[in-house]
């Protein structure tokens, strides 16, 4: 027998126990037999919440005396942890889990295996369906999906029963008042004031077992027609301009709605019996399981994609269409969502849309990208959100802080209003500097530039009054796009750029992808997986081999620049040969362009970035052949401290005011006095008003940072005499014994120099 004809003979026999006269604990008495048998599973149980708890009340093959008896609070044992998370556990060994607790009554102690899956009603786990086996396994997906449908149509006889207490459950929700402080990871950076939003309500499933499977195929087809005209009509209003990177998400968005894959999977699950609506949320559920299990982060975010496609064939098929944006915004909202895609962010009113919270989300993600060219503070991995907010709830969301308040008391706001009303006040007078130049005290010109990565970052160099583009992220359009960017998109995006950018340098660094930064295009090249991702096949290294992807970019570059100077800048070398290889495909490319009379760059300077500490033991080798050196302070400093910047519990490892990184730089510093090289930082240290103190101190006089930290910089410098900071911070490198950070803020404090 198929899989879906297993699961329709399930349906089927709960289908007749749904429509039977028989009271419902008989009721669910028999859907324990029929799973199990179905299963061949020793034990199947069900656990229904009932006052705040989750009450054992039916199970074949656990000793029957403990229905009624056996209790477990939500987030209690294992089926109070996929109530408390709403998500499903597979395990072949249930003891192994940190969460297991044996309850002696249930006579539960010789069976190893477990599975168990929530039962859902209006978003919120009102019980848990398990399955356990004496023999340790994880079981099969067929399995779990059927536990899954079971569960569906559980909940749909739950609810018509009224074994739970609607309110009750909401309760677990709304009874929680008063101020809370959730944590997450920053996104995107900023301050944001406004009322709760969910993105999305819940899709109510009214009918989970199908009448007629060849209709219900037709209602998804039309829905998937539906939905493909949307995404492409969202394809083609994106507001960020043609050909930009946020096309090229949108692009691998669409890709997803053309899927067949997933099409397939949701009529593999109607043809077990299921309606059109039940059928795409439990393809949604296996979905969100795989997300759970996936470490690539990349991949993670395309499967976040998927989800949110999902939700909105879901809409499509049900008649549910309406979401916060297609209703639109009525005041200043702080939007929650599990995960949002990039064509639904678009979809919002920029006037009303102060923030977004993701109960999931990654810095890679593609909203990510597009949320920080709208300028919109985003929080992630805000776990259990949803049992914390209610629609309509003040947030005070401090995305830099990777925090917000919900339902904050009055004191609280007022703090948070007039710390937020100090930011402003302090942006306005950033922006005042634009048309300033950063001159320091003593009257040296610090040249402060900004990042970019996208078209739409530049448009902050007018904004900020930075003096270039100190690195422009090329990868970002690589790891954005379903396929390798074609030679003729890459000119156009560099073009466009220094279009935008005037007479204001911009240096592209060549791409760094490989490592975390992997892109699916390209898996040939890393198909064994680094264990350290960061000092793996990336960047030069694995430009270096891919000889197309090289000289397309190369090339690509020449001719966007035809007429202008070109900067570009080579990541990761580690010794001299590396910088030559790279140079050399660009003499070639442009031997090429000459031989074709195109036009060419007027001139041509190279760079290097030092993130790898052995090329500081070459320097005297590299520095004659370049034209400037960057040192790129976020990957340098893990690889000196051999400390993970991504890792929590390495955080204060990771001082970028700690004697040997200051020690390191300084040396770097020094050994380019009389090369003719400009040397610069390029990094978040740079853009950290007390860190670039320090890099002022050790001879650094030029900075490349974050847009938002252009302004700050500028103020700092003209407040600094230089010969003053020098001594200071070359007296506390002689002596280890100092707390650099502590000496600093306090020689900044008696000059009255505001540090971060």
């Amino acid at each position: 027998m198929t899989a879906a004809a297993s699961a329709r003979q399930i349906l089927t026999n709960l289908h007749e126990v749904m429509a039977s006269r028989m009271h419902a604990q008989g009721k669910l008495d028999r859907v324990v037999d029929i799973v199990g048998e179905s299963l061949t599973s020793e034990v199947c149980s069900i656990y229904l919440l009932r006052e705040g708890s989750l009450e054992l009340f039916a199970t074949r093959g656990l000793n029957k005396s403990a229905v009624h008896v056996t209790r477990m609070a939500i987030g209690e044992g294992l089926t109070g942890v996929i109530a408390d998370n709403v998500e499903t556990l597979n395990l072949a060994e249930a003891k192994a889990h940190p969460d297991f607790q044996y309850r002696p009554e249930t006579g539960e102690e010789k069976f190893h295996s477990f599975a168990g899956v929530p039962i859902v009603y209006r978003e919120r786990a009102v019980g848990v369906l398990c399955v356990q086996h004496v023999e340790p396994r994880r079981y099969e997906e067929v399995e779990i999906e059927a536990l899954q449908t079971t569960a569906m149509v559980l909940s749909e006889l739950i609810a018509n029963a009224e074994l739970v207490d609607e309110e009750e459950a909401r309760g677990l929700i709304e009874g929680r008042t008063g101020q809370q402080t959730v944590s997450g990871l920053t996104l995107v950076t900023g301050l944001a004031v406004g009322h709760a939003v969910y993105h999305q309500p819940r899709v109510q499933i009214t009918q989970v077992v199908a009448e007629d499977t060849e209709a219900e195929r037709q209602r998804v087809y039309r829905a998937f027609d539906k939905m493909r005209e949307q995404i492409d009509n969202l394809t083609g209003q994106a507001e960020f301009g043609v050909g930009g990177e946020h096309e090229e998400v949108l692009q691998t968005y669409k890709m997803f709605a053309y899927d067949e894959g997933w099409s397939r999977r949701i009529n593999e699950a109607i043809d077990s019996g299921l309606t059109a609506e039940a059928a795409i949320e439990r393809v949604q559920q296996h979905t969100r399981m795989r997300m759970r299990e996936i470490d690539d982060p990349l991949l993670a975010d395309r499967m976040h994609d998927l989800e949110d496609l999902a939700n909105r064939l879901l809409r499509i098929v049900s008649g549910q269409l309406g979401t916060a944006a297609s209703q639109g915004l009525r005041r200043d909202t702080i939007l929650i969502a599990r995960n949002l895609g990039p064509a639904e962010l678009l979809e919002y009113d920029r006037r009303r849309l102060k923030g977004v919270i993701l109960e999931e989300g990654s810095l890679t993600a593609h909203v990510v990208i597009v949320a920080r060219a709208m300028g919109v503070p985003v929080l992630g991995r805000a776990n259990g959100i949803r049992g914390i907010i209610r629609d309509g709830d003040e947030v005070l969301l401090d995305a830099s802080a990777a925090t917000a308040t919900i339902r904050p008391s009055a004191t609280v706001a007022e703090a948070f209003e007039a710390r937020f009303a100090k930011s402003r006040e302090k942006q306005a007078a950033y922006a005042e500097l634009r048309d300033v130049e950063p001159f320091t005290r003593c009257g040296t010109r610090i040249q402060v530039m900004m990042n970019a990565g996208l078209r739409d970052d530049i448009s902050a160099l007018a904004m900020t009054g930075a003096d270039g583009v100190g690195l422009f992220r090329t990868e970002f359009q690589f790891l954005v796009s379903a396929t390798l960017p074609q030679r003729e998109r890459q000119t156009r995006l560099y073009r466009d750029v220094l279009d935008a950018a005037g007479d204001k340098p911009v240096i592209f660094r060549t791409v760094d992808i490989g490592g975390d930064k992997s892109v699916p295009y390209l898996a040939s090249d890393i198909a064994d997986k680094d264990e350290n991702p960061a000092m793996g096949w990336r960047a030069l290294r694995l430009a270096l081999t891919r000889e197309g992807l090289m000289k397309a970019q190369a090339r690509a570059l020449l001719e966007a620049s035809g007429g202008r100077s070109l900067y570009v800048m080579f990541p990761m070398v580690s010794e001299p040969w590396e910088f030559d290889a790279a140079k050399k495909v660009f003499d070639e490319q442009l031997a090429f362009l000459r031989s074709k009379k195109k036009q060419l760059p007027e001139a041509i300077h190279y760079g290097a970035m030092l993130e790898v500490p052995a090329l500081a033991e070459v320097l005297d080798l590299l520095l004659p052949k370049l034209s400037f050196l960057s040192v790129g302070t976020n990957d340098l400093t893990q690889f000196l401290f051999a400390a993970d910047r991504a890792n929590p519990k390495l955080a204060e490892r990771y001082d970028w005011l700690s004697i040997p990184i200051l020690r390191f730089l300084r040396r770097v510093m020094q050994s380019s006095v009389g090369s003719g090289v400009d040397m610069a930082v390029c990094g978040e240290m740079g853009g950290r008003r007390l860190e670039a103190l320090a890099l002022l101190g050790i001879g650094f006089r030029r900075l490349s940072i974050t847009p938002a930290a252009v302004g700050p910089i500028k103020e700092l410098v003209r407040k600094v005499d230089l010969a003053e900071l020098s001594e200071a911070v070359t007296g506390w490198l002689l002596d280890p014994s100092v707390n650099l950070r502590e000496e600093l803020s306090a020689w900044a404090a008696a000059r009255d120099i505001e540090t971060d």
